[in-house]
């Protein structure tokens, strides 16, 4: 199995694309979502905020740089809900994408599993792949 093997050094490009599903956590109005994902902690990247949007459309591109011998085959993310006061957590999760290490582009929609994970907020959709140096 690839991930207890390191990883080569390229770039990771990951699209979020779209989310549905998604639960709202406004008492008045609806959601406006934005999506936070990450490797590791220290460098975090987030989407624009789709404003009113239970089903937003994101579609943007993000790339992280992967050295050689990194152990990262996760990606983190959680989706927000953007407030004028605060921000609220619509849920998160993670996925691995050893897949693209081997050439192949992941597709997928990742639940937001609620807590005990005995249904969900919504789901995400994403389109991972990975260029070597």
């Amino acid at each position: 199995m690839l991930s207890s093997r390191s990883n080569p050094k390229g770039v990771l490009t990951v699209r979020v694309i779209e989310a549905k599903g998604l639960k709202n956590e406004d008492t008045l109005g609806h959601n406006d979502p934005f999506v936070e994902l990450w490797l590791n902690k220290e460098y975090k990247q987030k989407t624009s905020v789709q404003k009113n949007a239970t089903e937003p459309n994101w579609d943007e591109t993000f790339t992280f740089n992967i050295e050689e011998g990194s152990k990262d085959h996760k990606i983190y993310f959680k989706v927000l809900d953007k407030d004028k006061l605060d921000t609220e957590k619509i849920g998160d999760a993670d996925f691995k994408f050893d897949s693209v290490f081997e050439g192949e582009p992941l597709d997928t929609w990742v639940k937001l599993p609620a807590h005990l994970g005995l249904s969900d907020h919504g789901e995400v959709h994403f389109q991972v792949s990975f260029q070597a140096e």
